[in-house]
Formats: structure tokens, sequence, C-alpha cells
């Protein structure tokens, strides 16, 4: 109850404060209260949608990123849009199309109130910043400045192009706490940048159950059919929930975070004669089979032998022909439309996204034969094994706000 009274009135500061702004335009309403239950409605169907694109880009190689990243640099982006920009954003990011952007704004605004507030209580580590780094001879609206105080730079893109990317590459690393360096390469930034849109988001997190290190020991991992790599495989054995999904053709485990808000979700398929399980899977990935999945009543806790690997893995992901698949329209053109930013014309030519993640025996810092493990089990089975010994697919999710943080498919240790 406390919450919720603490929520009303934050909205209702926003709403006295945002009246005597410009940006985004007052007509009138107060903001919705259900604004920020809508700002990620469309997030989890955004993630599904990325992490298929992204798949069918890059179908062979190992993936990790951060939908929830991408995401909210696509919502500043719809922010500082008009016209046709703004609506392929709305749709992209899977926005009622009759939410207002007043509601969304003022529930941007709570959310990042709450992430924060919610960051300096929770036994994991997780922060998400955004950016908007304009030319210094760019005009932007003043209400700009006054409704994204901590997100607006004015950067000497034309004078010192260089320095500009420099600095922005510093301000991710450490962000990221040193875990993502050098985001925009060389050239990346030159005198004619008008627009950069950044976020970065940053993980960490301990296993409920901890994994022991003395038990962790190299062991065979199946690429392919024909192809075995060794890997060190770690070990645990506790309670976990588990489900077999005949919808997505794979096991389904919950590898929860102290804190029990965060979890990564691991999907199994079966190993096969062919290579093809992951893409069948991920397939099968929609909306409803998702909620499925992380709707921990559909889950049941079972006492569970689970090895998996420990790695670690950097991706670097051009991000236009994965977005332009999606629909974003003219984002990436000339033509882009940014009239509640500025007046001037500005866009964005490219989107990088770069993400790492580190699984051992701790936790994460943000992955053969059917012997190993049957497709079928019997209810009368006292401790099931969950090798994850063959590709897989990967997904932390925040239970809290219903949004995937990151995501990937781990194919092979190499």
């Amino acid at each position: 109850m406390k919450l919720q009274i603490f929520s009303a009135m934050l909205l209702m500061a926003l709403f006295h404060h945002t009246k005597q702004q410009c940006f985004p335009p007052y007509d009138g309403q107060q903001p919705n209260p259900a604004g920020h239950n809508i700002l990620y409605s469309g997030q989890q169907e955004f993630s599904l949608a990325l992490l298929n694109a992204i798949n069918r880009i890059m179908p062979k190689e190992n993936l990790f990123f951060s939908p929830y990243s991408t995401y909210h640099a696509l919502l500043i982006a719809y922010f500082m849009a008009g016209g046709q920009t703004e609506n392929y954003l709305k749709k992209v990011l899977r926005f009622d199309q009759n939410q207002q952007k007043y509601d969304l704004y003022a529930a941007y605004k709570l959310d990042k109130f709450l992430t924060q507030h919610t960051a300096g209580n929770a036994p994991y580590e997780f922060t998400s910043a955004n950016k908007i780094y304009v030319a210094d001879d760019v005009a932007v609206r003043q209400c700009v400045s006054h409704d994204f105080p901590q997100e607006l730079e004015l950067y000497p893109f034309k004078k010192d192009a260089e320095g500009s990317r420099i600095s922005i590459n510093n301000w991710v690393e450490n962000t990221t706490h040193h875990m993502i360096k050098d985001l925009l390469p060389p050239g990346s930034i030159d005198p004619s940048t008008t627009l950069v849109l950044v976020n970065a988001a940053y993980f960490k997190g301990i296993w409920e159950n901890k994994f022991n290190p003395n038990l962790t020991k190299p062991e065979i991992f199946y690429v392919s059919p024909t192809k075995q790599i060794m890997v060190d495989m770690m070990h645990v054995e506790g309670t976990f929930r588990h489900e077999i999904s005949e919808a997505l053709g794979a096991h389904i485990l919950e590898l929860p975070y102290k804190g029990d808000n965060i979890s990564m979700y691991i999907l199994l398929p079966p190993f096969s004669n062919t290579e093809d399980s992951i893409e069948s899977t991920l397939k099968q990935l929609n909306l409803q089979n998702f909620r499925k999945i992380v709707d921990r009543g559909s889950l049941v806790s079972r006492t569970v032998q689970v090895a998996l690997p420990k790695f670690s893995l950097e991706t670097t992901i051009e991000l236009v022909p994965v977005l332009e698949s999606l629909g974003v329209g003219n984002l990436f053109t000339v033509n882009a439309d940014f009239r509640s930013l500025t007046n001037k014309k500005v866009s964005v030519g490219e989107g990088i996204h770069k993400a790492r993640i580190e699984i051992n025996e701790n936790g994460a810092h943000a992955a053969a034969a059917t012997a190993f493990l049957t497709w079928r089990m019997g209810d009368d089975e006292d401790v099931i094994q969950f090798r994850c010994d063959r590709p897989f697919i990967y997904l932390i999710y925040n239970g809290l706000t219903h949004t995937v943080l990151f995501t990937g498919v781990f194919r092979s240790p190499f």
C-alpha cells in the first residue's frame, strides 16, 4: 500500500512539474495512472521479435544482447521524434496506438525513479542510463533541456569528433562498470554527426543456488552432431522450477538470482541428428509461449542436477538491418523526423549494440546423444538431470518489471 500511495504522489508531482514544460505537448489532461503499467507492455513481444531477427542475420554465431537496452534507446528516439518517424517507432515498440506520448513520458520518469530506488536496496546490481548527445551547433528546444536534464548532452562533434567519441565511450564504460569498452569504433563519429542516442545497461547477480567451484571440470559440449568441444562445466543440485514445453520442443529451467526478482531461464532443445533444433524452438517462441515460461505457476519445483558451461561472451551487433526488418521505417535515413528535439534536420545514421556476459559459479556478471537428457521423463523420477551440453537459448528476465533484460543463444564455447 505504501508503494502505491508513493507512486501516485510521484505521478502527481510529475504532472505539476511537466505542466510547466513544453515537452511533451501538454493536452490539458492528467497523465494516465496506468501509464507505468503499459510502458513495457510491448517489451516482451519486442524482445522476442528482436531475438529472432538477430538470429536470422547471425544464424551460426553465439548471440548475446540486451533487448532492454535497445528498447530504451528506441524509446528515447520516440520521445524526440515526430510525424512518420514517431509512428514507426510506436509500432516497433508495440505501444498501444491510443496511448498518448505524455502518458509514456510520465511513465518513463516514474520507471527511472523506481529503478534507481530499487537499485539501492536489491541484492543484485542493475542500472540503466540513457544519453541524448546532440551537436552543440544544433538549436535544441529548451523544453528538452528541462524534461531530460540528465540525458541531454551537447557535444562539439564538428570541432572535435574524435574527442567526442572517446568521451561517449568513457561514459558507457563507466556506466557498465568497465564491462563494455569502445562501443563506438574509430570513424563512427565525424564532423557531420548531429545526434547520438545511447543506452547503457548493467547487471550483476548472484545465483540463489551457487555452483560449487570444486565440481567444475572439463566436459564435452556437443556443438553439432559431428563437432565436439571441451568446456568447463559447472554443477549444482537443488530445487529449481522446471518443465517440459511441448509447444517449444524444449526443457525449461529457471535459475533465480538472489532477491527473487531476476532469473535466468534456459530453453534446452533435445539433441537430434540435425542442427536446426534451436531454430525450431525460436520459431515457436511467441508471446503466448514465452509468458507461460515466466509465469511461475506453469513451472514445477523439482530436484534438478544442473550442468551449465562456464563462459564469457561479448558480441557486437549492427542494428540498422535488424531494426529495419522490424519496421523502423525512416529512422536511419536523412528523412527521419526529430521535430520534438529540434527544428533543424538531424539524423542517426547507424545503430551499434555491444553486450558482454560472464557466467561463473557465483552468478552472472550483465549462454550429444539422447542418453545425456531424455526428452520424456516419468512423473516418479526423483532427480532430473538438466545438462546444457549442447546449444541452448537463455534469457535474463526481471519479474518485477516484466521485462527481458538480456537474451542470447549459446552455440559453442569458442
